[in-house]
């Protein structure tokens, strides 16, 4: 060690602040300069800083600039550069922080779309090194066979980043087994603010002189302030405010007892857990990785209130659990309202004598057999005596019981009403024997101040999440948050906790910090600061530099700036209504950033997003354009005035498909596809709608005439000449096959039996079925026949799909209204049983947008028609054992058979609506895929600037599908045409209808 030269600590002046504020001109020069420096991509535009303006947090922040880094090596340069021009850094991950921590004035660096790799896996040793952007459910998927897993799980797990997790130092539900991430670092590589590059992990003192240096300062600090850390810090299993003092301070005291060089010994790379990236910037980190186990059960138990769940808890931590998750009342009342959590809600047990206003989640994890897991649930139930303990040991079982816990924080963004749950005191940790105490006091103190709040927790570590309801437009409501915010932080010290567990410090915590730990430890952890960055360049202001009280509520969406002014929605004459969302600016600003649209795979959300992994393409980012247009913060010389015309939020749009899947798998519901027509619609209005959309809008007209001589037409479409010029005029990709004509269904549809009289059902004749594969609605027919019905083709006209998708409402609105007139002795006629269709987008359109729209139409007309729609293949399933007769299926003959369902079907029913018939009829030889978009989604597939990304999209799970069913000689369906098309096109392979399949197999 006496080689290493020893680097003296920077002097104690204040440095100079970094640039806050950048002309545009300089900002533009920055833009040019750093663009040639690196490989990556730069954004320095408005559009582009404000997507990355909130997490989410309350706050919004604009952002000097983003950089998304080719690689780790781009990201140096990006920081060298920013070190060189006085450029503040703000390093993040998947931005679902939700104290503020990552939104600031400085230049963000996006680690997640390119730094997201898993470099390498030491089984025997129980360790792997990986990327700052690799989100914690793709690493464990990766890790998975072999054997081992990486520990932490937050609820955001699907979209944090290792990186983000290593910044707010994140737990989650099996902390009171496995700790905090700080507890699974063994190392991490990252870049001081400079563009140094270090290692921080046991011993890198002695190698490293720019660690040495550091490691010397902090030793200094924490000795000379040891007594005030072993006073002050809590002694809670979770715990995250401030700097992890007391992790170093444990290292020191464990070499001092061991008799060793406290700079051999020392490892700071827990310490850059929580740092909130104000001390460095992780590049990646070997972690520590835990044998799964052999067995695991979950267990739920309900209650009839928080106290009675929370008085439960140290009984049942002696059962030795893994978990213990609380949900109380209002949580399971926005589930049961969610369509996509509907189910979980069904599955919850019942207290004895009174309906559920808490529940329980017991996990337990063994490492020997099942049996171990029922002993544990047998201990469980003695500890719950009289309680009904609903007991799971399967994995399917056990995930969906998950999934309504790990969905709580979105879910209670549903709440209606001018006041939300806010969070701002989500995150005390107590000690568990306080937290009864706890959770009394806290109630008072919230209804001293005239609201309420929603529950969860961790409560096996005593970490109580609590979102009081706040208006966080109102200036009284602020007030009360601050003053709630105070007296928490007050109680949690006072009962031997701290009010962060885990989210961190951030904006909302950070002016409390020196009101919990005292000037002296403040003063430590500013030199902690200087000792890493002392030029204030990571992230600055978080942590080390403590606000007033106040300052809690400035910056925040609602009020952007220091005293920036209220951000309002002006009166708007929407072509939909609101009225399910509390109205249009409520819609505006529903999306709350938790980013759980940033998934990479599982459902359909979103689709753009994972092929891209763009921020400008996740639901969150097209959330966050719409409501900065619509708010008017994109026309500064119009503050308040909608930018309906803004070119940057038209572009984010572009690549939405519409595929409705935010509408359910948000847990907060957020409905950009209704936002994006509504939005193009007022553009529309105002501007003029172009030629190319008029034309697609008429997808049942053009159809029309097209199968009025179906063979000319579809030779015509082979002329080269005449394909050039409609690739021209509608901006089709020459690789794109357009769809055939057939002879119209009316034409070849016939007469019903006229033996005897039958039940009647009625076929909606979609534009697809009437003239492009009419084929499909003569096997509709066959199939309902041969359950003994009479059907009867609506040729009613347009569901005006295509118009609404493209953001045509005022047409598509009228459309409406004809169609309706045209279907209402349908609605009236008792005798008809239902109305059916065949194609999923037209059945949406009459189920979900008709319902919304502001037709001319009563909404109890519409409401009634849409009460009596149905897939063909969904009514046979429902009705299955009231239909006239039962027809016989040749089942042997069907083989293997693979599903794809449309997305409006998986969005806003489930994927089920075709796929139990088709399950009901052909047993274990169906598979319903779990497939995003196929990427098509109507039009958005034909164009020649979306062509690509089309089958890219294709390519995350249908078209490879599809090619899986041609190899292995099984049948591949797909219930849209879109859906169908696509498959064709990228995989070669002709897709049927389930219907059409169906009704191959029957017999006789």
């Amino acid at each position: 060690m006496a080689s290493l030269p020893v680097i003296s600590p920077a002097p104690t002046a204040p440095p100079t602040a970094p640039a806050q504020h950048l002309p545009p001109a300089e900002r533009d020069r920055l833009a040019r300069e750093l663009s040639a420096a690196i490989a990556g991509e730069v954004r320095f535009g408005l559009h582009d800083r404000m997507l990355y303006a909130t997490d989410a947090s309350l706050f919004q922040v604009e952002p000097l600039g983003v950089v998304i880094p080719a690689d780790t090596d781009d990201a140096i340069a990006a920081l060298q550069f920013c070190n060189q021009n006085n450029l503040p850094i703000l390093p993040r991950g998947g931005g679902t922080s939700l104290a503020g921590q990552c939104t600031n004035r400085a230049v963000v660096l996006d680690f997640s779309p390119n730094c997201r790799f898993l470099k390498s896996i030491d089984v025997p040793g129980r360790t792997c090194t990986v990327e700052p952007g690799i989100t914690i459910d793709d690493l464990n998927e990766k890790l998975s066979p072999t054997g081992l897993f990486f520990a932490p799980d937050p609820a955001t797990s699907r979209q944090c980043n290792i990186g983000g997790a290593i910044g707010n130092n994140a737990a989650g539900a099996r902390s009171v087994r496995y700790g905090r991430t700080s507890e699974s670092i063994l190392s991490i590589d990252a870049a001081l603010a400079d563009g140094t590059r270090v290692r921080f992990a046991e011993g890198s003192a002695l190698t490293d002189p720019s660690v040495h240096a550091i490691t010397h300062d902090v030793i200094n600090i924490v000795r000379s302030h040891a007594a005030l850390i072993r006073e002050r810090f809590p002694k809670t299993v979770r715990r995250n405010a401030g700097y992890g003092l007391d992790m170093i301070l444990a290292q020191l005291d464990a070499a001092d007892a061991q008799g060793r060089d406290p700079y051999a010994a020392l490892n700071l790379a827990p310490l850059l857990c929580g740092s909130e990236g104000t001390l460095a910037v992780t590049l990646g980190a070997t972690l520590a990785l835990h044998p799964k186990p052999k067995a695991k059960g979950l267990a739920v138990v309900a209650f009839e209130s928080v106290d009675a769940a929370i008085a439960a808890v140290p009984a049942i931590l002696a059962t030795n659990p893994t978990a213990i998750e609380l949900l109380d009342d209002i949580v399971i009342d926005l589930a049961r309202a969610n369509r996509e959590y509907r189910r979980y809600v069904e599955l919850l047990p019942a207290p004895a004598g009174g309906s559920v206003k808490a529940v329980l989640y017991v996990e337990y994890f063994a490492f020997g057999d099942s049996i171990e897991i029922r002993e544990r649930f047998d201990a469980l139930r003695r500890a719950c005596p009289g309680r009904e303990v609903q007991a799971h040991e399967g994995e399917a079982a056990m995930l969906n019981a998950w999934k309504l816990r790990k969905a709580g924080e979105p879910l209670l963004h549903g709440i209606p009403g001018s006041r939300k749950p806010i969070t701002f005191v989500e995150d005390n940790a107590i000690p568990v024997e306080n937290l009864s105490e706890f959770v009394r006091r806290f109630r008072d103190i919230v209804a001293r101040h005239g609201t309420i709040a929603a529950y969860y927790a961790h409560a096996s570590v005593g970490v109580l999440h609590v979102r009081p309801l706040i208006d966080i437009h109102s200036d009284a409501d602020r007030a009360v948050m601050r003053s709630i915010a105070v007296e928490v932080a007050d109680l949690a010290r006072e009962l031997g906790g701290v009010m962060s567990g885990e989210h961190g410090d951030g904006r909302i915590r950070g002016p409390l910090l020196e009101r919990f730990f005292g000037p002296e430890l403040m003063s430590a952890f500013r030199a902690v600061k200087h000792a890493f960055d002392p030029l204030n360049r990571l992230n600055p202001g978080n942590i080390v530099e403590p606000r007033a009280i106040e300052s809690m509520s400035q910056n925040l969406r609602v009020k952007p700036g220091e005293n920036g002014r209220p951000i309002t929605i002006t009166n708007v004459d929407t072509f939909y209504s609101y009225d399910d969302q509390h109205g249009f600016d409520s819609a505006v600003e529903m999306c709350n950033g938790a980013g759980v649209c940033r998934k990479k795979a599982g459902g359909v959300m979103c689709p753009s997003y994972m092929s891209t992994l763009d921020e400008r393409h996740s639901t969150r980012g097209r959330g966050n354009a719409l409501r900065l247009a619509i708010s008017g913060q994109l026309t500064p010389d119009s503050p308040s005035r909608p930018a309906w015309n803004d070119a940057e939020t038209i572009e984010t749009l572009h690549l939405c498909l519409s595929c409705k899947a935010c509408k359910s798998e948000c847990p907060s519901n957020v409905d950009i596809a209704r936002l994006k027509a509504e939005y193009t619609a007022q553009r529309y209005r105002q501007h003029g709608s172009p030629l190319s959309a008029k034309i697609m809008g008429e997808i049942r007209t053009l159809n029309f005439l097209g199968s009025l001589a179906p063979g000319i037409s579809n030779a015509m479409m082979r002329v080269p000449v005449l394909r050039s010029l409609a690739n021209v005029v509608l901006g089709l990709h020459p690789k794109r096959s357009m769809p055939k004509f057939s002879t119209p269904l009316p034409q070849q549809w016939g007469g019903g039996p006229s033996s005897i009289a039958r039940p009647r059902v009625v076929l909606f004749g979609d534009c697809f079925t009437m003239y492009n594969e009419s084929s499909i609605g003569l096997a509709a027919k066959r199939l309902l026949e041969s359950f003994g019905y009479s059907v009867q083709l609506a040729d009613a006209g347009c569901c005006a799909r295509a118009k609404i998708s493209l953001g045509l409402l005022a047409e598509a609105i009228d459309q409406a209204d004809a169609t309706l007139e045209r279907l209402k002795p349908y609605i009236d006629d008792q005798g008809v049983k239902a109305v059916l269709f065949l194609e999923p987008s037209c059945l949406s359109s009459i189920k979900d947008d008709w319902l919304q729209l502001k037709l001319s139409t009563p909404k109890p007309v519409r409401a009634a028609l849409a009460a009596k729609s149905f897939l063909v293949e969904e009514f046979i399933d429902r009705a299955w054992a009231d239909h006239p007769r039962q027809p016989r299926f040749a089942a042997e003959r069907a083989g293997q058979v693979l599903l794809h369902a449309h997305c409006h079907q998986k969005a806003l029913w489930g994927a089920g609506s075709s796929g139990n018939l088709l399950k009901r009829v052909l047993g274990a030889g169906f598979e319903s895929l779990d497939t995003t978009c196929c990427g098509m989604a109507g039009s958005f597939g034909y164009t020649k600037d979306r062509y690509d990304l089309s089958m890219k999209i294709g390519e995350l799970g249908v078209l490879p599908a599809a090619r899986r069913a041609k190899e292995t000689n099984a049948a591949m369906l797909a219930t849209g045409t879109s859906c169908r098309h696509q498959i064709h096109d990228g995989a070669d392979v002709h897709a049927q209808h389930p219907v059409q399949f169906l009704a191959g197999l029957l017999d006789g």
